[in-house]
């Protein structure tokens, strides 16, 4: 259901898009000037896609230590429940290593992982635990739709889009075993989405909702 194919597929888009071809970088021209304009154009583009790349890659540490601390808590009893978060930890670590490889593609240095804040959470037991993967996982599902219409390279824009999309199947399930006391056998209501449009998510409303879970 949160299928290991999105993140895999994902991980080569994200390192295809800046280890081959450049789509970014305009062709010479003979005109000096313009072509100093398109390197200008060119670099401006990688730097605010760097920014976003990063942006995504504190959000997926963030996701990834989670689970980690979760697993390892041993606080989730239901087999299937764990299993389940186990898949979903395994997902967002190729999500941080793939984004790790982009920026460092793009000429830039990977954002560092934040210190984070979970032992409250991991404290409150499995249904604070699993309210929180919710949560999380509907915020980068938010995160990645609210920054598309922004990244200037297609190709990152099509492996972002495909982690959106397992982010978005994150959510669902969990969404689920939430609505439905963490019951893996539960009908699938709580899968289903609340309107025909997904929801996007400022940079500044997103790190606001994770703030909480960094330590200052």
């Amino acid at each position: 259901m949160v299928g290991g194919a999105g993140a895999t597929g994902a991980l080569g888009l994200l390192i295809a898009a800046c280890g081959g071809g450049d789509r970014m970088t305009p062709a010479a021209t003979s005109t000096g000037g313009a072509t100093t304009a398109g390197a200008a154009a060119s670099a401006a583009a990688r730097k605010s896609d760097l920014a976003i790349v990063n942006y995504a890659l504190t959000l997926e540490y963030l996701e990834a230590d989670f689970y980690e601390r979760a697993v390892m808590s041993g606080e989730i009893k239901d087999r299937a429940v764990a299993d389940l978060a186990k898949r979903i930890a395994e997902t967002e670590r190729s999500h941080v290593e793939a984004l790790k490889a982009t920026a460092k593609s793009l000429g830039g240095t990977p954002a560092a992982m934040p210190t984070t804040k979970f032992d409250d959470v991991i404290a409150g037991g499995p249904t604070k635990i699993l309210q929180t993967a919710a949560v999380v996982e509907n915020l980068g599902a938010a995160a990645y739709l609210g920054q598309a219409g922004r990244i200037k390279s297609k190709e990152i824009l099509a492996a972002a889009l495909s982690i959106h999309s397992v982010e978005a199947r994150h959510a669902a399930a969990l969404n689920r075993l939430v609505g439905h006391g963490f019951k893996s056998s539960a009908p699938l209501e709580g899968s289903i989405p609340d309107g025909a449009f997904a929801k996007a998510m400022t940079m500044e409303q997103v790190l606001a909702q994770v703030k909480p879970f960094i330590a200052s």
